[in-house]
């Protein structure tokens, strides 16, 4: 069964093309990681399928939901995007914590003022929620008295409390330091552990290939390759995955995080 489904999508910015034609579907429960070289598209694409950025042309399907957009179709109407976002929760590289809220406070918000929970349950499962990532302890604390490890592990109780169908993470380790890497990358592995529909924008390979079920690697707004994580990180057969891969390999990648290495 399909969670969430992608067609044909396309997105420029201006006179450049970022998005030239993208189709990916996730199926229930699985573990989607999307590689690449930065500007290849990778957080275009996540941000397109929460409309946070708007498609040029393309089709959305989650759940029940079925969203066309292009130049003979009407703008995305307000009530359809809101539904849509009900479904997918985004984790975003910056936290994007609320910092006038308790770490508590920014886990119900949504539960209690968007989904309409009644506050004493919103506050239960949101205790329950930060248990599962390790901050119990913290729940009174506000964002800007946690490490980035913790608020990030913060931003990932909050997306679950909205129970979301899919979670998208647009690389949610790259604003961290080394040390604090793995404790994310932990939360994360036990999420798709449980079966969660994730779609996962990383750097980290070493996580890709062991954590995701199907890796796909984007290049220049095309998806170049797509298969079996395992499958793909031993035997790639694009010249161009190959040459991406060997780079990390032998840390020369410019531009990206040294221990995102991928060890042979």
């Amino acid at each position: 069964m399909i969670a969430i489904e992608a067609r044909n999508m396309t997105k420029s910015f201006g006179a450049v093309p970022v998005l030239k034609g993208i189709s990916l579907a996730a199926q229930k429960g699985e573990a989607v990681a999307i590689i690449g070289a930065s500007g290849s598209g990778k957080s275009t694409f996540l941000r397109c399928l929460n409309l946070l950025e708007v498609p040029d042309e393309g089709e959305i399907l989650v759940g029940s939901e079925h969203l066309t957009i292009g130049p003979d179709a009407a703008p995305p109407a307000r009530a359809q995007v809101e539904r849509i976002r009900r479904h997918v929760a985004m984790v975003f590289q910056s936290f994007n914590l609320w910092y006038h809220m308790t770490v508590l406070g920014n886990v119900i918000e949504a539960p209690i003022y968007v989904h309409g929970r009644p506050r004493a349950e919103a506050i239960e499962e949101a205790r329950a929620l930060l248990a599962k990532v390790g901050l119990t302890h913290r729940a009174d604390a506000y964002p800007s008295q946690l490490s980035g490890g913790e608020q990030q592990r913060a931003a990932i109780a909050r997306a679950l409390a909205v129970h979301p169908e899919v979670i998208l993470f647009d690389e949610p380790t790259s604003a961290l330091d080394p040390e604090l890497v793995g404790e994310v990358l932990s939360t994360i592995q036990s999420l798709a552990a449980e079966g969660r529909t994730m779609i996962i924008v990383t750097h980290e390979m070493a996580f890709a290939r062991d954590v995701s079920s199907r890796t796909v690697f984007l290049c220049e707004g095309k998806i170049e390759e797509e298969g079996p994580s395992m499958e793909l990180f031993a035997s790639p057969q694009s010249p161009r995955l190959q040459q991406f891969l060997e780079s990390f390999r032998a840390g020369r990648f410019t531009g990206e995080r040294r221990q995102a290495t991928l060890q042979p």
